[in-house]
């Protein structure tokens, strides 16, 4: 089971190359790490389960995501070009999908961005994400995050089941925002419809959702 993961939010103006490697470092090149480890002795015995922890942004990109949705998006881009192979070796490859989830994670992460400065980035970007972004994001944590435990008996599910899932969400409430992605084949749909939910409605982007 693949778990380890570390979050960012923010401007993408100010996060920097090493900054962003080292996100990637841990979100995806960790789990492949791991992988590549486990996997030999899978396909020998002709036997295994790979569980890796990914998330809706790895489905679909958040505002202020950026760099986390892309390190998830291309976890889920190699678990599925590796899940099609590994069937010949009755090797499974699962990815448990969950929301927000109420953590010291979160928290602390919240709290630390919340008294950054952001260098270089303009003033109408850094407004809305303070007084925007991060307002909605810490009310969807309290109103629709998940406690740590639903997120584990789902992944205990994953692992106990005989034909074990390809993809599982863990919070069906987000299904919806993530179907819209499939809805319209130029992704303008899911595209517009976040952009309004964030920049148009503001204080009620959490009602929304």
């Amino acid at each position: 089971v693949n778990n380890a993961g570390v979050g960012h939010v923010g401007p993408l103006e100010s996060l920097s190359l090493e900054e962003m490697k080292k996100i990637f470092d841990t979100n995806f090149f960790g789990a492949v790490r791991m992988v590549k480890a486990v996997l030999p002795d899978m396909k020998r015995r002709q036997s295994g389960h790979i569980v890796v922890v990914s998330s809706v942004m790895g489905l679909q990109g958040i505002v202020f995501n950026d760099v986390y949705a892309a390190s998830k998006f291309a976890i889920e881009g190699f678990c599925e070009s590796l899940a099609v192979q590994l069937l010949q070796f009755n090797v499974f490859v699962s990815m448990v999908e969950p929301g927000p989830v109420n953590t010291d994670f979160e928290a602390k992460l919240m709290e630390q961005v919340s008294h950054c400065e952001f260098p270089g980035c303009d003033a109408t970007t850094l407004r809305y994400f303070r007084e925007i972004y991060l307002p909605a994001s810490q009310r969807i944590f309290c109103t629709l995050g998940q406690s740590p435990d639903a997120v584990a008996e789902a992944i205990v599910k994953v692992i106990g089941a005989s034909r074990p899932p390809f993809r599982t969400q863990t919070n069906a409430l987000y299904t919806p925002l993530v179907a819209l992605k499939y809805a319209d084949p130029n992704g303008d749909l899911s595209v517009r419809t976040f952009h309004q939910l964030l920049f148009n409605y503001g204080p009620l982007f959490h009602f929304s959702l």
